[in-house]
């Protein structure tokens, strides 16, 4: 049985005084044996500093987004490559921010998985519906859709990737899917690997649509929930750590 993961989403917050204060207080609060996986992806201008901070504490360093190039004159952009020299495990991909105010296909999508898995980092593929999408009952065929894209580009190796179920009418909302709603899109995404790959069962499929401190638990406990992508939670040390005790 794979360990669950559990990778906290900072966004575009923090700053060096208060990064330094979390990973402190999220090192003091860890038990001495953890049985989930625990990844930080962290603004890029922190990669340095959080990858000091988190040496010998058992938490991988992850990084938020990541260029679909190489190399090359494509200015602000940060390469696999780069993220790797820091020691990134993990990366998002097609975060549903990303799709959304920044206009990523799924097309580029799958091309910045790749291009992670070139480097030895291991993407976190996000997909998810909005409301309008979920209220039409296009659920299924858009999340199928997203991963579908990243299978067409990635097939031979699409077992070493991870899938983020976001819903994103449950991000920042304060709304979350039920349990029984989160399991069956989980379900649905596990049947899709299968077909592409004998080995789709290690796959880890996280979800990440306001998991908290009060509802891990029960969303961690359906079978096809392999961990959380946590955004505003990850911030506060105490609500992460009560989650990484659920994944226990």
């Amino acid at each position: 049985m794979k360990k669950k993961l559990i990778a906290g989403n900072w966004k575009m917050n923090g700053c060096l005084s208060a990064n330094e204060a979390l990973i402190h207080a999220l090192r003091s609060g860890l038990p001495a044996t953890v049985a989930c996986q625990v990844t930080l992806c962290v603004p890029s201008v922190y990669l340095a500093q959080v990858q000091s901070l988190l040496t010998g504490s058992g938490f991988e360093l992850g990084a938020q987004d990541m260029s679909a190039y190489e190399g090359g004159a494509h200015t602000g952009e940060v390469s696999a490559a780069m993220l790797r020299d820091y020691g990134v495990r993990y990366c998002l991909v097609g975060h549903s921010e990303r799709r959304q105010h920044h206009g990523e296909t799924d097309a580029m999508v799958a091309l910045k998985a790749q291009r992670a898995l070139a480097c030895g980092i291991t993407p976190i593929v996000c997909v998810g519906e909005t409301l309008a999408e979920r209220e039409a009952g296009a659920t299924e065929a858009v999340v199928k859709r997203q991963l579908a894209a990243v299978i067409h580009v990635n097939g031979h190796c699409i077992s070493e990737i991870v899938v983020a179920y976001e819903p994103v009418w449950a991000i920042g909302t304060g709304k979350t899917a039920s349990a029984a709603q989160a399991q069956g899109v989980h379900a649905l995404l596990r049947a899709q690997l299968k077909a592409a790959s004998s080995q789709a069962d290690r796959v880890a499929i996280l979800y990440g649509g306001s998991m908290n401190a009060a509802n891990a638990a029960e969303l961690l406990a359906q079978p096809d929930v392999d961990g959380g992508l946590i955004g505003g939670a990850s911030l506060k040390a105490p609500d992460f750590l009560s989650i990484i005790a659920a994944a226990g």
